[in-house]
This record gives C-alpha cells, sequence and structure tokens, in this order.
C-alpha cells in the first residue's frame, strides 16, 4: 500500500510560508510592471504590442515546467510508490494549467497586432492547446473516481504519456515551418533578445514562478487538511 506521512508539521510550514511568498510576489510583480510597462522600450517593428511578452513568455514557461515536474513526479510515484510525490503533483496542476490558458490567451492577443489573425493551427500554438488537454485530463482524473489509489495511477500515466508533448512544445518551432517566432532566450546558445527587455522578462517570470509556488501551497495545504481529517474520522 501506498501511505502518507504525517500532515501536522507540514501544516504549520506551510501557513507561515504561504504570507512570505505573498509579500515577496507583490514586491516583485510591482517591480516587474514598472520595468515592462515604464521602462522598457517598445519594439521597433511590433511597438508596444511587445509588451504581451511579458506576460506571454512567462506563462508558457511556467506551465512547460509545472508539467514537466509533474511527470517526474508521476515517474516516481509508479516507481517509488509514494503518495506524498502524487500530493504535490495533484497540487501543481491548477497553477500550471492557469499559466498554460493565460499563455494561449495572451498569444492569441499577441498575434492579432503580429500574424493579423488570434488563432492559427502553428504547431507551436496547437501543441500547447494540446497541453491544457493533458493538464485537464490530469486534473479530471482525481474526479472521475472515488479510489484514491486508481486515480494515482491513471493521473501519473496521463503526465507520463503528455510528457512526450513537452520537447514537441518547445523545439516544433525548429522542427516546422511555423508562424511562431524562435526562441530568443536560450541557456546554451547567445540570447537575441536586448537586456532593456531581457530584464523585466526575468523579473516577470520570477512573479509569476512565486505566484505559482502560492497556488501550490494553498492546494496542497487543502490536499493535507482532507487527509488530516480522514486520519481524524477515523478515530
Amino acid at each position: 500500500m501506498l501511505n502518507y506521512f504525517n500532515p501536522n508539521n507540514t501544516l504549520l510550514i506551510i501557513n507561515k510560508l504561504k504570507k512570505f511568498v505573498l509579500a515577496l510576489f507583490i514586491i516583485v510583480l510591482l517591480l516587474g510592471l514598472i520595468e515592462a510597462l515604464v521602462l522598457s522600450p517598445e519594439d521597433y517593428k511590433q511597438g508596444d504590442s511587445v509588451r504581451i511578452m511579458y506576460v506571454h513568455v512567462p506563462s508558457a514557461w511556467i506551465s512547460l515546467g509545472i508539467f514537466s515536474l509533474i511527470s517526474i513526479l508521476s515517474f516516481g510515484i509508479l516507481i517509488f510508490k509514494n503518495k506524498n510525490f502524487s500530493i504535490v503533483a495533484k497540487s501543481l496542476a491548477p497553477s500550471g494549467l492557469l499559466f498554460n490558458i493565460i499563455a494561449l490567451v495572451t498569444g492569441s492577443l499577441w498575434g492579432i497586432p503580429t500574424w493579423g489573425t488570434w488563432w492559427a493551427w502553428d504547431a507551436r500554438i496547437t501543441s500547447m492547446l494540446l497541453l491544457v488537454i493533458f493538464y485537464l485530463m490530469f486534473i479530471l482524473s482525481w474526479r472521475i473516481t472515488d479510489d484514491n489509489d486508481k486515480a494515482i495511477k491513471i493521473s501519473s500515466y496521463i503526465a507520463i504519456i503528455g510528457l512526450i508533448n513537452i520537447p514537441i512544445v518547445k523545439f516544433s518551432v525548429d522542427w516546422w515551418s511555423t508562424l511562431h517566432q524562435p526562441a530568443s532566450v536560450n541557456l546554451l546558445k547567445d540570447t537575441t533578445i536586448h537586456s532593456s527587455m531581457l530584464l523585466p522578462l526575468g523579473i516577470m517570470t520570477a512573479a509569476f514562478a512565486l505566484f505559482s509556488l502560492l497556488i501550490f501551497l494553498m492546494k496542497y495545504n487543502t490536499e493535507l487538511l482532507k487527509i488530516k481529517n480522514k486520519g481524524l474520522n477515523r478515530l
């Protein structure tokens, strides 16, 4: 059988951590908005519409990162039979889905002035839409059965299968001819984005990462309370 750990000490830590993360998120977000909306320059081609990038790109990065983490945890769930991994994965999914949807919406808004259309069945856009479907299937898998062990297995398999889509999202602009521009920020190559835009992009990414952490902590707190209440009901 898969076993949980005692949630009591963790709940105390989470309640303190949530306040700290919320305060830090507000500070970083305000700094990011000032940099993105006021201090960063217009693009010489796209004008002010380029500022959508400061929401669109971090949202896409975070949604991809979260699903990748969920998939890795799912491997751990199936191999090590650790329910703690399943709680973490389940708690990560809502923020990942939220940022995935934000990435699609802001991408559509950015596509209107850039491409002349709000939607195209471009490889990058289509694979991001597919990622939303995997997120939804993962979340719904917890609701279609009352058998918790079965839900853990189903959600884990969904996440592992969905991991195949992550490199497709990442490299779609390199593998196929797409409307979407290639990556401007590269860890292994020269970054083509100017530092005046890279700074606000980095700050907004940090702000969104903190917000996703805050959502995770609230969801994780809820899941631990459910476990605690179940334990009390058995007494």
